[in-house]
């Protein structure tokens, strides 16, 4: 069987510090989508899947879970950033800022916050991002930054003794 590999996603050295990327989908949240995370994600909390409990929190309604709001931020960012592969470091510094409803709709930004060639793994490089998700209001819902290992593309040569 003939098959043609396409390579995907950006490479180590794409990733210059300050580069920016507008991440081009967005995604918007329906009632379904909030009750289903909820359910699935067994989340026991009445404010979502209750709407007298989630204003008398405080809310302007049920709001969308915010690990659903992250998760998806996270997948929007992807294509740009890590769709090449490279394993997960982690994520730190996760703010929310503003509740998401059923109805919003948000888009994510990226800025390359910096890159280092690893010691212990030669041809790969650790590089981080702060990922910034805003509402159709421009309002920020999340920021957080995140690390993956990343693939050189000029991976150093081996001397081997």
């Amino acid at each position: 069987m003939n098959t043609k590999r396409i390579p995907h996603g950006l490479m180590y050295e794409d990733f210059e510090p300050g580069r920016r990327f507008r991440h081009h989908w967005a995604r918007t949240f329906s009632d379904a989508d909030a009750s289903a995370y909820s359910a699935m994600t067994m989340q026991y909390n009445p404010i979502y899947f209750s709407a007298p409990h989630a204003t008398s929190a405080g809310y302007d309604g049920i709001p969308v879970h915010p690990m659903f709001v992250f998760a998806t931020a996270v997948g929007l960012s992807v294509e740009d950033l890590s769709e090449a592969g490279g394993p997960f470091l982690g994520v730190e510094d996760v703010v929310f800022k503003k509740p998401v409803y059923p109805g919003d709709t948000i888009c994510a930004h990226s800025l390359v916050a910096s890159r280092r060639a690893t010691e212990s793994r030669p041809g790969w490089g650790v590089v981080e991002w702060h990922t910034t998700a805003l509402n159709q209001r421009g309002e920020t819902v999340i920021e957080f930054r995140r690390r993956n290992l990343s693939r050189m593309r000029l991976a150093p040569q081996h001397v081997v003794s």
